[in-house]
């Protein structure tokens, strides 16, 4: 029987617009249509393209419609409705974010833009009875904290597994934790790396995160739904 997955989603391109080049004039512009500082706006590629450039590691940045699909595949699933899955955001700045599992995001990217604003703003949302709140510590110490039995890097070129055999794996662990990339190009840092016992693949090529998660869900789905099906006989 299939227990708590714990489903990360790491190096994500969600942070707020650094410091460094918040006096750029296209975000200027963009803050004072907003009517907000430039540092409390996401960083967005398709906004700041041309301020990004000034940037390092740019390629792995400003893509949080990465993060806002992700919300909506793992907490909209059957998977975490049935109380088994717990979802997490790993920032690219190594800041952590659980959320509750009756969590509904919005389907409106703008306002999904401005709950994440929020949240990195003020470090939880709401204030009184949060819903989504950011992790004092590191990926390092959220494992620490969780102590997953296993942890399964998913990486195109890792061990190949369809979904099926991959449900099947985690099945034989109570406690376990699956990392999925957030960045739209590039590779995982050497420390995401070595913080994972296993890759795996699902697929020879590098698919799209929303295409991931849904996948592996999918499959636990199914694993569970045989296991009850086997219970009933």
């Amino acid at each position: 029987m299939i227990n708590m997955l714990h489903l990360v989603l790491v190096e994500a391109p969600l942070e707020l617009i650094p410091l460094s080049i918040a006096t750029q004039p296209i975000i200027q512009m963009i803050a004072k249509k907003r009517g907000k500082k430039p540092t409390d706006m996401l960083l967005d590629i398709s906004l700041h393209y041309k301020a990004m450039k000034y940037l390092p590691k740019r390629h792995k940045r400003g893509r949080p419609d990465i993060v806002h699909r992700f919300l909506i595949e793992s907490l909209g699933s059957p998977f975490n409705k049935m109380g088994l899955l717990k979802t997490y955001i790993h920032t690219i700045n190594d800041e952590i974010i659980e959320m509750r599992q009756d969590l509904r995001i919005p389907k409106n990217y703008n306002r999904f833009i401005g709950l994440m604003e929020q949240l990195l703003i003020e470090g939880a949302v709401p204030k009184d009875e949060p819903l989504m709140w950011i992790f004092k510590g590191s990926l390092q110490q959220l494992i620490e904290r969780i102590k997953p039995e296993i942890i399964i890097l998913m990486h195109e070129k890792g061990e190949y597994m369809n979904v099926m055999e991959l449900a099947e794996k985690i099945s034989r662990f109570k406690n376990s934790m699956i990392l999925v990339g957030g960045f739209p190009h590039g590779d995982f840092e050497k420390e995401i790396f070595e913080l994972s016992n296993i890759r795996v693949s699902i697929y020879d090529e590098p698919l799209e995160t929303g295409i991931v998660v849904s996948r592996i869900l999918c499959g636990l789905e199914l694993k569970v739904a045989s296991h009850l099906k086997l219970g009933k006989q």
